[in-house]
């Protein structure tokens, strides 16, 4: 699919694309740890690195229909890595490969991701508290008191505004407790 303007010119994004695709750089298993390696180990302090695996199906040739069991059939795999800007670089592992392949691959990502940034923990709480306490006062209901007239009068009417507004929210979340039953029924 291309991606074109008006004028049938394709945009700066698909040739962006287009030209990192033919850029990507196809090297063997261990040539591409030791570039992933030296890639998670830059001194950066902000940065991304995308990693892809694909089942590699095409080899470059037309595809034939073979009329035999082909479930049986084993497949290499497409393992990508890209900055998004300047590094791209990619492998083939073949399935008598893959077991070795992909241990050293993992324990090479589990020894990187040391750099990455924890989580907030106190800032998670500090949410959940939240919603517990809205979720508390909406189960609790909204004493209307006072009088209709004179002093008193603007104090009911913001209490029978805050009724509407609970029976509108807890309305709102039966709905989407409903919703989502709905789609654990479907899945």
């Amino acid at each position: 699919m291309m991606i074109s303007r008006r004028d049938g010119e394709p945009t700066r994004a698909y040739e962006e694309c287009r030209l990192s695709l033919s850029l990507m750089q196809l090297v063997d298993n261990n040539t591409f740890l030791k570039k992933l390696t030296e890639l998670l180990d830059a001194p950066k302090d902000k940065g991304t690195v995308w990693l892809t695996h694909k089942r590699l199906t095409h080899d470059g040739e037309d595809a034939v229909m073979d009329e035999g069991d082909q479930s049986n059939k084993e497949y290499p795999c497409l393992v990508r890595v890209t900055d998004g800007k300047k590094i791209h670089f990619s492998t083939h592992v073949q399935p008598a490969d893959l077991m070795k392949f992909h241990a050293t691959y993992g324990s090479l990502l589990k020894a990187s991701f040391t750099t990455l940034r924890k989580r907030d923990k106190k800032r998670e709480k500090l949410r959940a508290e939240q919603v517990a306490r809205r979720k508390q006062r909406m189960g609790e209901p909204v004493v209307i008191s006072g009088p209709k007239r004179g002093n008193g009068r603007r104090k009911r009417q913001r209490r029978i505004k805050a009724a509407l507004k609970q029976e509108a929210a807890k309305e709102r979340a039966a709905k989407k407790e409903e919703a989502k039953t709905k789609a654990q029924l479907v899945a």
